[in-house]
């Protein structure tokens, strides 16, 4: 809630807020986390996540090492009035973890009216078939017998 929302709601500190969210208090990372969506659609995993205001070819990266994916991204945003301008900026990050049976050499990006969406192929499930294993005696032990 922003600070003229709160002060609007009649909350008591609307600025001691403010600070205790300020970066320098420690209570946010450097980079924001993204807002996500995931889910499974037929043989895709897909990722949606909430990036307004960016242009994807400069100011975003996709990587996924080790069953990993990472999103990354850098934003940018300027206003100008008559009298006043305002700008904000900063790092956007977020990483998930990919479903065991994510093909990592089958991944997919578009962006569309500030939302990226990523997928990634999934594997056809395979049959596990079972086996028995045998357990093997160690010499000397005794057969028990059967009563």
């Amino acid at each position: 809630m922003g600070a003229i929302a709160r002060r609007e709601a009649g909350w008591p500190f609307p600025d001691l807020l403010e600070w205790l969210e300020s970066p320098m208090m420690g209570l946010r990372t450097t980079a924001e986390l993204i807002r996500i969506e995931d889910y499974v659609e037929g043989d895709r995993y897909v990722v949606r996540a909430e990036l307004p205001g960016i242009d994807p070819s400069k100011d975003v990266d996709i990587t996924i090492t080790n069953g990993v994916l990472e999103i990354r991204a850098e934003k940018t945003q300027q206003t100008r009035e008559r009298r006043r301008s305002e700008f904000h900026y900063g790092a956007l990050y977020r990483s998930l973890t990919l479903p065991p049976d994510a093909r990592e050499d089958d991944v997919q990006a578009m962006y569309k009216d500030g939302v990226l969406e990523v997928s990634v192929g999934l594997e056809k499930e395979k049959k596990i078939e079972g086996r028995k294993i045998p357990i093997q005696r160690t010499a000397g032990e005794e057969q028990p017998t059967g009563e």
